[in-house]
């Protein structure tokens, strides 16, 4: 049942606002859209130090942040109320130390399996520290992703390439060796009451992962398609095999534009993996979910470049019938500073941000969205690029300090208030910006379920703009709230009556709740 509203009018209230003109909104509750399946985020890294070592006063205030679905006593959230965890299932560079070859031994990873295929679940104790935690707080979906298969099944015996061949580094013979230590590891933790309901097998295939011993930088390997067919097609019957119920996610593209042009073996992966008359056509498979994953790493540059990958994505996505989430982004790119040199504050990072996540969801109808790494060290005042929280870490990160950032709260504006099985609808505006001009003043979306309507307003410009909202339906809304993130809020509640304008601050992020 869609919630019936009657035109409500938030009138343009007289002051410093009205240095600009109302712009009137009219949200549509009966033009319906993609359904929001979770906004989420990774826990990637430096959650082992973190989860293992650090002080419990300070990893529970990390995880309140994160997954807190709570109000303080004004009405302000505690957190951001993420509905989705990422947890990364290691390859064993940790037991490897500096032998592995990856540089950062803060980015080895555990692996749950031994080289004789015996299991130690005290593996990874740091990472399930923040999987339990997430469980505790009722996010809603848990999902397993690995970047390497375990080292002692890969052609060098290392969690990334030494030869640049974009060829996967599995061994031949390893294909169901792999899928069965996947479906082992998902077995265990529903033993153990922790559901992943879903598994991704590769990441960023793309990139070639290769690096000199001592050189690299993280885990990874690249597949070509026929590569990740086989190892899709392994992981079906391994998890039919234990009968699990988790959902198989690929491709985890490392950029949007391989999943729809012709880019290598790893190109068209729309077309490859969902056209009924594709020779690897997976969407029959039992355990396949009916999404394409991308990162929108490298495709968020230019106003007009990020809004046209996007149309294409979801045209292409449209004809193949299936449906699309966007699983990493952090600003890897110098794309975020949009031209102007120097450092960027952190809310000019968190409004890109939410420039980005909002082109995501209203361009290319991503019915999910994944920010990559929740923390890492950094600088919580300027070029928060990577991270929603700031880490300062001691040398062997068993203790540190930690700063939440303006990007963490402008997520929030999205993932606290979006819940699961929210429907996205069309809005319109009286003053003929089209997405490409919106970009660089008022962005708008809406999403609806039966007892609330949600409108999330990025104010891009220097200026406070003033809006009034006009809602299609019938019924009347009982209550009204505004939550404003900009220089001054992180996320702050603010009652509005139906006779107040909804004033948004200059560069801010504001989500409108108003409730049946």
């Amino acid at each position: 049942m869609r919630l019936p509203l009657l035109p409500l009018l938030i009138l343009p209230a007289t002051g410093f606002a009205q240095q600009n003109k109302a712009i009137r909104f009219t949200i549509h509750t009966d033009r319906k859209e993609q359904v929001v399946d979770n906004i989420g985020a990774s826990g990637c890294w430096f959650s082992e130090g973190i989860g293992k070592h650090w002080p419990e006063g300070k990893k529970e205030q990390i995880a309140e942040w994160l997954f807190s679905k709570e109000m303080d006593q004004n009405g302000t959230p505690k957190g951001i109320g993420l509905s989705a965890w990422r947890f990364n299932i290691g390859g064993g560079t940790a037991e490897q130390g500096d032998s592995s070859g990856i540089k950062d031994f803060r980015k080895r990873v555990e692996s749950f399996q031994n080289p004789d295929g015996s299991y130690d679940w005290s593996k990874q104790s740091g990472y399930l520290w923040f999987v339990k935690k997430a469980k505790t707080y009722g996010v809603e979906n848990l999902i397993a992703f690995s970047n390497t298969p375990p080292v002692h099944f890969t052609r060098n015996g290392r969690g990334f390439k030494t030869e640049k061949d974009f060829t996967s580094n599995l061994r031949p013979d390893k294909y169901s060796a792999y899928a069965g230590f996947l479906a082992d590891v998902l077995k265990h933790f529903q033993q153990e009451g922790i559901n992943f309901k879903y598994i991704s097998p590769v990441n960023e295939p793309q990139w070639d992962w290769s690096n000199k011993p001592g050189q690299a930088s993280q885990e990874g390997s690249p597949w070509y398609n026929g590569e990740i067919y086989k190892v899709i097609t392994a992981l079906d019957s391994a998890l039919s095999a234990q009968q699990l119920s988790s959902r198989i996610m690929i491709t985890e593209a490392g950029m949007l534009d391989y999943l729809y042009t012709n880019k290598g073996r790893a190109g068209t992966q729309i077309q490859t993996f969902f056209n009924p008359k594709s020779a690897l056509n997976v969407s029959k498979l039992t355990h396949m979910a009916p999404f394409i994953g991308g990162h929108s790493y490298f495709t968020d540059g230019g106003d007009t470049n990020r809004i046209r990958i996007r149309q294409a994505l979801k045209d292409t996505a449209l004809a193949y019938g299936v449906d699309y989430w966007q699983t990493e982004y952090s600003m890897l790119g110098e794309s975020f500073r949009e031209g102007i040199r120097g450092r960027r504050s952190a809310m000019d990072c968190a409004l890109f941000l939410a420039k980005v996540i909002h082109t995501d969801l209203t361009v290319a109808n991503a019915k999910a969205w994944h920010l990559w790494n929740s923390y890492e060290p950094g600088n919580p005042a300027f070029d928060t690029r990577y991270f929603l929280i700031a880490l300062r870490p001691n040398a062997t990160h068993t203790d540190g300090d930690f700063y939440q950032t303006k990007g963490l709260w402008a997520m929030g504006n999205f993932s606290r208030f979006i819940r699961p099985g929210m429907q996205r609808v069309q809005t319109s505006r009286n003053d003929g910006k089209d997405e490409f001009a919106a970009a660089q003043h008022l962005m708008a979306s809406a999403y609806v379920s039966d007892k609330q309507v949600v409108a999330v307003f990025i104010n891009y410009t220097d200026t406070v703009q003033s809006l009034q909202l006009n809602i299609s339906g019938k019924g009347r809304v009982k209550r009204a709230t505004k939550y404003v993130t900009s220089k001054e809020d992180d996320l702050k509640a603010y009652p509005i009556k139906a006779t107040q304008a909804v004033e948004l601050p200059a560069r801010s992020v504001t989500t409108v709740v108003l409730e049946k």
